[in-house]
């Protein structure tokens, strides 16, 4: 019988478009186009400034574009700078089973290897694609407790490893050989989120970059490790330390992952969701404005009060923001809906948004699930004396609620048109995405994710 760690390396080498369900191949295609739009959006954050000067002198060549722009950079500094992009606006979809956003880590580094190399066909990209978010989200599924490290970093590189292997045709002990090279480089510390900090989305590109290192390092036959994962100072025991991988490896090919990510309807941490939902709906259902209200108190599972419940702030950095429940349901009170607009500039120090957020509060639930996002119920009390609620039992655009095909290209639409670069016209990308399986050379895809001159 193999290892555990080696099971999860075979399932990662085997994994073929012909493989896939109909039901992953259309997933796979949708976050694909998700993820590509939320990180075009990310571009234009003025905090990426300093870190596009920071990397400048971390490779060599200019192989690679920067998603939005008509600039170009190495692998390892491209992969890590999109990844970041992905992420660094709380827009891109997630696994809530795992809490983790796999696509972040993997897209960038399955794109710059597709760009970089020429040759790869769309078929071969769906199914590296499925094949990473199942290491991914089969390593954070494992876990039994809560958040200890950063699990979108920590356990999305082994997510792009798994990708990155997959496309490269690697075999099973060359892949359990770069997973063993990404625990050497992983890294992922909760102190980002906690302090609402850019460090949480770089975190995400360095293990992006880290993954490109691991599997160039396995190719080259430099010697590595054979439990990875679950030996005694492997990922398991030392970053989640309560797990069992076991049961998720049995559904593996039965079961792709890809197919359960949920898509972020809102450019804020998922934990806030459900706060923002149940607030929009007591709001059109009752008609009340922000002046009516006298509290709001959103009531939920452990874990989205140790993500968002955060103290509102006067002047709140933009990720300290997006990972606030306060701030995020008081630009809703004032806009009635949420706008990756509402992170940046003057509009975080609004006063009038510090004045609403500091009439909502938040209570721990009974939920023994220390990885529950829901249920969650929103209670309204107004002025006059009315309290009103509303329970969300289930998120939406997860998959037992997706986001209609409107929707989801209303928010990719919105995520093009803040570009850092101006994109000229959707519809190539659009349809060369939804067409990803006739495809046969990825790295024209790729060029359509530049800016137009």
């Amino acid at each position: 019988m193999s290892s555990l760690d080696l099971q999860l390396a075979e399932h990662a080498a085997s994994v073929r478009f012909e493989n896939l369900s109909a039901a992953a191949i259309e997933r796979a295609k949708v976050f694909t186009l998700d993820t590509i739009g939320v990180g075009i959006a990310g571009g234009s954050t003025p905090e990426i400034a300093p870190l596009l000067q920071a990397v400048q002198g971390w490779g060599e060549g200019r192989q690679v574009g920067l998603w939005g722009t008509r600039r170009t950079f190495s692998p390892g500094q491209a992969v890590l700078l999109n990844a970041y992009q992905i992420h660094c606006q709380e827009f891109d979809c997630l696994h809530e089973g795992a809490v983790l956003h796999a696509m972040a880590t993997l897209l960038p580094v399955l794109l710059a290897e597709a760009q970089v190399r020429g040759g790869v066909s769309g078929k071969a990209l769906l199914a590296a694609v499925a094949a990473g978010v199942d290491v991914a989200c089969t390593i954070g599924l494992a876990s039994k407790q809560g958040l200890r490290f950063f699990r979108p970093a920590t356990s999305g590189g082994f997510g792009a490893v798994a990708g990155l292997a997959n496309l490269r045709g690697f075999d099973a002990q060359r892949t359990l050989a770069a997973f063993g090279h990404q625990l050497a480089q992983v890294s992922g510390t909760m102190q980002g989120h906690t302090e609402g900090s850019v460090v949480l989305p770089l975190q995400v590109g360095m293990n992006a970059r880290a993954a490109l290192q691991s599997c160039d390092l396995a190719q080259s036959g430099f010697p590595s490790l054979q439990l990875p994962l679950t030996g005694r100072f492997g990922y398991l025991p030392m970053f989640e330390t309560q797990w069992d991988l076991e049961p998720h490896l049995k559904t593996l090919g039965e079961t792709w992952r890809i197919a359960e990510l949920s898509h972020k309807p809102y450019p804020s941490g998922r934990a806030t969701h459900g706060g923002i939902e149940g607030l929009m709906v007591l709001r059109d259902q009752i008609g009340f404005g922000a002046d009516e209200i006298e509290q709001i108190i959103v009531r939920g599972p452990s874990l989205i009060n140790h993500l968002v419940n955060r103290p509102p702030v006067k002047s709140p950095s933009p990720n300290y923001a997006r990972l606030c429940m306060p701030f995020a349901l008081a630009k809703v009170l004032q806009h009635g809906s949420l706008d990756p607009m509402h992170f940046r500039g003057e509009a975080l120090h609004d006063p009038q948004t510090f004045l609403l957020s500091q009439k909502v509060s938040m209570q721990i639930d009974d939920n023994p699930n220390p990885n529950a996002l829901a249920p969650q119920v929103v209670s309204v009390r107004l002025r006059d004396g009315r309290v009103l609620e509303h329970a969300i039992d289930t998120m939406l655009a997860s998959p037992k609620r997706p986001l209609s095909e409107d929707a989801r290209m209303k928010k990719f639409q919105r995520c093009w048109s803040l570009a850092a670069e101006p994109m000229g016209d959707s519809a190539a990308l659009v349809a060369a995405i939804n067409g990803l399986e006739h495809c046969l050379d990825i790295k024209e895809v790729t060029t359509l994710l530049a800016a137009r001159a």
